[in-house]
Order: structure tokens, then C-alpha cells, then sequence
């Protein structure tokens, strides 16, 4: 027992003090923190939904929305096809969910028709209904597999969308086959959120149709073919909006865009976003530019027009500016949206639920004083029974919380009401070591051992015993943690924090104060 060496002793001391010097920024305020040293810590522990107030959000992928559309876009795409291939068709159209067309004769005697829509889309099925009628719709399997990777890219693309905007922590995790969970702690007010996420943003670039003629006729609802009629944010002095005759044809797409940034606009006043595209992108705006000087292009966001500039030169360099009425805030959104890449699939929000900061405040105040009574009934029965080494427990278990407290300011685990419960759980455990020691140094001097041989045997067999102990409550913690959801994670990263904290605690700290003790005092008997 007397031989701990320098090493060891070091390296616990060194241990204690990293794990202060992490714990000691959640005594400070966050506008102290901010006049720290940049090379100290200024982490503090992540306070969840239930703690800081915040705002939950159930979104829900519309799935039906986004197969309608490819199969909307498949019937454009066999129509070239069979248009190019000069195969006779009648009735080609969306149904439902279901693509319908019949083949004419004599062509369709000579038409794989299974191999002309394989080649639009390998995800479609053809069904043969008689009578030259076709059926064409997802197959079973190729919906599903879609429907998996809609879920992941939207959990992506949100999860962008949120960290984009600043917010600390969030929480984003998938629900069922075709929901997300959305808890941003500290936003009490989500409808921002609410808009951001509640934007497909599908970016799109389109040359306009410089002839008043085809736009008078297309305001009479005789549209050109190849082309769509669409509305400005510009008004005119009678508050109307301006109408704008666009090409269907997408010039470029958002997943051109390298970067987009919100500026102020020196020229026009308020506010611009910047855009810079891909390799690829700035190549083909280049090529545009260049071959349209003194028209028109249009930039729309979710079929809405958010600008329609005249291309006074060719803009080659892979840069842009979108200009329009943008605030501060609504620049900076767009510029979100733009980084963050558009949803696959439009989201709704099917459920919203505000938690108020007086609620957190209340479950802090609550889970203070739970942790401060069981820290002090904890001592007191440690101190009644065990004496000086009572004492040695005590020190240990404060350890142990500034152990918990470091360890999730570094990690920067988010702390919740579940995970208070699993913080008082472990200071209760994390005597139980030590318990367990104590016990096996008073057998040992019952059977007769010397004080140096019984302590030196209570920490040596007791140890395993610990390690066996421990080691299976921390497996059902990562079971916790790995199947677990939303506040049942937080418990379990406390309570798995703890465990690891107890058992450096018990084995290492106790043992070193227990050595130093026994190194100045060399006891006859031991006060246990």
C-alpha cells in the first residue's frame, strides 16, 4: 500500500486538475466567459429543451408530393423519348400515382416498351393492361429505398439549416419511416425556424421571353409552348405584381452553388445576397452570360421569382449578386437556404410545442437541490460510519461531481432533466466503491491482518469486484445511449460519465489520500 509511484501519483493530480480546470467555467456567467483568455476553457455544460426553454418541432416528410413530381418529370421525359424514336402513342399522362398511355399500332408491335421506360427511370415498373394500355409507377422496393434515402438527406439538409442560423445544440433525430424530431433548446420563438425549414428551396435559373406579344397572349392564357408564365416581387404602381414569361428550360440549378452570403447592397440600398457557383456552374453562367447580354433571366426559389435582372455583361468570373427588397434577416435566410441545399421533399410541421424558460429554471432549481440533499445525506452516512475514511469518501465524491461537470463541458454532452436524475443516481453509486473497500479492510483486520496488510487487501480484492460491478451498469448505459432517444441519451451519457468518474474516484483518488495518510501517520490501528 505504501508503494504508490511518482507516476501514478502524477498522473492523478494531473487528471484532477484537467477535469477542474474544465468544470470551473459553469461557476461564471457567459459575459464573464467572454472576457477569458482565449487559451483557457470557456465551455460550459449544454442545457437541453427541458432545462432552457425552447421550441419542438414534428415535421413530416410529403412523400406523395415529391413522387408526383418524377413522375411528372418520367411523362416529360418518355415523351421526348417516344417523340424522338417516332413511336405512336395516345393518352400519355398522370394519373394519380400511375403514368397511363396506350401504344398505336403498328409500332407497338415493335416497341419494348419495358426497355423505353427503364431508360427514363430504372426505379419504374411497367404494367401491361391490355389492349396496347400501359400502367407505369414505382416498384414497391425502389419506393421504399427512396423513401429511406428522402428521410436521411432531409435529416441532413435541416440539420444544416438549424447549425446555419446559429443555434447551439440541437436536437434532430428521425422518427418512425417518415418524421422528424426537431428540439432546438433556447428558441422561444420558431417561427423563423418555421419558415426556414418549411421552404423546399429549390433554386432555379431560367432565361425570360423578351416579346410583349407572346406575354399579352400569355396573360390571356395562351401560353408558348416550352414556356410558363410567373410573377415578380415587383409591383407596379397600381400594387400589382409584375408578370414575367419564362423558358422552362433550367439554365442552372441550386446544386451549382458553391457558397451564397447575405451583403448590403451599396447601390441600391438594403440588402443583397452574394452567390458563387461550382467549377461547372461558373462555366455555364459564363457561357450564358455571355451569350444573352441585354436579356433577361430569372432566379426562382420554390417557382417564386425572387429577382429578374438584365444581363448587362458576361459575367465570367463564378460570381453573382441576387438583388431585390431584402432585409437584414431575409438575406440572411435566403443565403441559408441557398448554402443548405434544397429538400428533397417538401416538410410539414405536424406538431409544436413551446417549452418556456420559467419551466427550466424550475427543473434546474429542482435538480440543485436534489443533488445537494443526496450529497449531503451521502456524507453524512459516510462520515458516521467510516470515520476518517469517511472523510477520504467525501473528498472523492466531490471529485466526482466536478469529475461529471468537466467531462460534459468538454464533451459538450447536452445536459437534461433525465440526465440530473442520472447525476444523483451516480453520486449515490459512487460511494458504493468505496463502501465496498471499507468493508473488505474491516474483514481483514478481523481475521488478524496488520493495518498496512488488511488496507492493502481491501483495495487489491475489492478492486475487481468494483471493476465487475461497474463495468455492467456501464453497458446497459450504452445500450441506453445507442437505442435510446432524445432525453434517455442524456441520461445515459451522465450516467456513463459517473460510472467512469466513481470508479477513478474509488480505485485512484481514495487510495492515493488513503497512502499519503498512511505514509505521515504509519497507524497502529486503523479508525475505520
Amino acid at each position: 500500500m505504501l508503494d504508490f509511484p511518482r507516476w501514478k501519483l502524477l498522473s492523478v493530480l494531473a487528471t484532477c486538475l484537467l477535469f477542474i480546470i474544465f468544470a470551473v467555467p459553469n461557476l461564471f456567467t457567459e459575459e464573464q466567459l467572454a472576457k477569458w483568455p482565449s487559451a483557457l476553457p470557456s465551455k460550459t455544460v449544454s442545457l437541453g429543451l427541458d432545462l432552457q426553454g425552447g421550441s419542438y418541432l414534428l415535421l413530416e416528410v410529403q412523400f406523395d408530393r415529391y413522387f408526383h413530381e418524377q413522375l411528372g418529370g418520367a411523362v416529360d421525359a418518355l415523351r421526348a423519348e417516344m417523340l424522338s424514336k417516332k413511336i405512336g402513342y395516345q393518352g400519355l399522362g398522370l394519373s394519380g400515382d400511375v403514368i397511363k398511355f396506350t401504344m398505336v399500332k403498328p409500332q407497338s408491335g415493335t416497341v419494348d416498351v419495358r426497355e423505353l421506360v427503364q431508360k427514363v427511370d430504372a426505379d419504374l415498373s411497367v404494367s401491361d393492361k391490355g389492349n396496347d394500355n400501359y400502367e407505369v409507377s414505382f416498384s414497391d422496393m425502389a419506393t421504399r429505398n427512396r423513401k429511406l434515402q428522402l428521410l436521411d438527406q432531409s435529416i441532413q439538409i435541416v440539420n444544416r439549416r438549424v447549425n446555419e442560423t446559429g443555434t447551439r445544440e440541437p436536437i434532430i433525430q428521425r422518427q418512425g419511416d417518415s418524421r422528424i424530431v426537431l428540439q432546438v433548446p433556447g428558441l422561444q420563438d420558431p417561427e423563423r425556424l418555421k419558415a426556414l425549414l418549411g421552404k423546399t428551396a429549390k433554386m432555379t435559373f431560367h432565361l425570360a421571353d423578351m416579346s410583349d406579344e407572346n406575354l399579352a397572349a400569355a396573360m390571356r392564357g395562351v401560353i408558348p409552348a416550352g414556356e410558363r408564365l410567373v410573377y415578380s416581387d415587383d409591383r407596379n404602381s397600381k400594387g400589382e405584381q409584375r408578370p414575367l414569361l419564362i423558358y422552362t428550360r433550367i439554365i442552372l440549378s441550386g446544386d451549382m452553388l458553391a457558397d451564397a452570403q447575405a451583403r448590403p447592397d451599396d447601390q441600391n440600398g438594403g440588402f443583397a445576397v452574394s452567390q458563387k457557383f461550382t467549377t461547372a456552374g461558373a462555366q455555364r453562367f459564363g457561357e450564358f452570360t455571355r451569350d444573352n447580354v441585354g436579356k433577361v433571366f430569372a432566379v426562382l426559389l420554390d417557382d417564386k421569382v425572387i429577382t429578374a435582372p438584365v444581363i448587362q455583361e458576361p459575367i465570367l468570373g463564378g460570381t453573382g449578386q441576387i438583388t431585390g427588397h431584402f432585409t437584414a434577416e431575409s438575406a440572411n435566410d435566403l443565403a441559408i437556404l441557398m448554402r443548405a441545399g434544397a429538400l428533397p421533399a417538401p416538410l410539414k410541421v405536424i406538431e409544436e410545442r413551446s417549452v418556456g424558460p420559467s419551466l427550466g429554471t424550475d427543473s434546474i432549481t429542482a435538480g440543485k437541490r436534489a443533488s445537494l440533499l443526496g450529497v449531503v445525506l451521502v456524507m453524512g452516512f459516510m462520515l458516521i460510519n467510516y470515520g476518517l475514511f469517511g472523510i477520504f469518501a467525501n473528498i472523492a465524491l466531490l471529485f466526482n461531481l466536478i469529475f461529471i461537470m468537466g467531462a460534459l463541458s468538454l464533451l459538450q454532452a447536452t445536459l437534461t432533466l433525465p440526465g440530473i436524475a442520472g447525476m444523483v443516481l451516480t453520486l449515490g453509486m459512487a460511494v458504493d466503491a468505496n463502501v465496498l473497500i471499507y468493508e473488505r479492510i474491516r474483514e481483514e483486520i478481523r481475521n488478524g491482518k496488520s493495518p498496512f496488510a488488511a488496507i492493502d487487501s481491501g483495495f487489491r480484492i475489492a478492486r475487481r469486484t468494483i471493476f465487475d460491478s461497474n463495468v455492467t451498469t456501464l453497458i446497459a448505459a450504452l445500450m441506453l445511449f445507442y437505442f435510446g432517444t432524445g432525453t434517455v441519451k442524456g441520461f445515459a451519457v451522465t450516467l456513463a460519465v459517473g460510472i467512469l468518474a466513481s470508479m477513478f474516484t474509488a480505485i485512484l483518488l481514495t487510495r492515493l489520500m488513503v497512502s499519503i495518510w498512511m505514509r505521515r501517520t504509519k497507524p497502529k490501528v486503523v479508525p475505520i
